[in-house]
């Protein structure tokens, strides 16, 4: 798995005077909370921001390189605040986690080939674009590649029918429809007008007879 590095320093100040401070010099508040306590940290907004909405931010294992010596950890994002009206990230909370004890954590699903469905005129709706799984941290997938070619008009791909690598078990229900394919919609008024055309030509006929 990829290392993905998130430099931070410590903070003393806290509140939310301090917090604006920080963002306009494009530093983000966080926290990271581990075995009871809590460290106020300030990291990077750009890359924080730049991994969050790339996806992976909620889905990938994380370390934290405090600058004041405290070394690496091991977290996961646990949470995260955004601006309700321009979407501007916040704040952000890291748990650190232990590398040897397995987790749960939800993981994105890519699909990455269509479905035959489609190509037939069909429709298709994405039902859950992500799964739990439990697994050890250095485990963690960033998505799982799913090939939904072979699902056609009126099917469905289920979390039961996903591939996953050695070491990773699903946790989410294996009877949940990740995606489902639709076939087209038939003009109800073009069939309706269709008919009483098809019928009036049968009277004609019986009529000459």
């Amino acid at each position: 798995m990829e290392k993905i590095l998130i430099k931070a320093d410590a903070r003393a100040d806290v509140g939310k005077g301090a917090a604006r401070s920080l963002r306009r010099a494009g530093m983000l508040p966080a926290v990271m909370y581990s075995e009871g306590k809590s460290t106020p940290l300030t990291v990077e907004g750009k890359q924080l921001t730049k991994l969050l909405f790339s996806g992976m931010g909620e889905h990938s294992l994380l370390t934290v390189s405090i600058g004041d010596g405290a070394g690496e950890h091991s977290v996961l994002m646990k949470d995260y605040q955004l601006d309700p009206v321009t979407d501007e990230l916040l704040h952000v909370d890291f748990i650190e986690i232990s590398l040897q004890k397995k987790i749960n954590i939800k993981v994105l699903v890519d699909i990455v080939e269509k479905p035959l469905g489609i190509k037939m005129g069909g429709t298709m709706e994405i039902v859950r674009r992500e799964i739990s799984v439990e697994c050890l941290p250095t485990d963690i997938m960033a998505a799982i590649a799913v090939d939904a070619s072979h699902i056609g008009l009126g099917q469905s791909l289920y979390v039961r029918d996903l591939i996953v690598t050695e070491g990773i078990r699903i946790t989410t229900n294996p009877n949940a429809t990740i995606i489902k394919v639709s076939a087209p919609k038939v003009d109800a008024g073009k069939v309706a007008a269709a008919e009483p055309a098809k019928k009036g030509k049968a009277a004609a006929v019986v009529k000459e007879e």
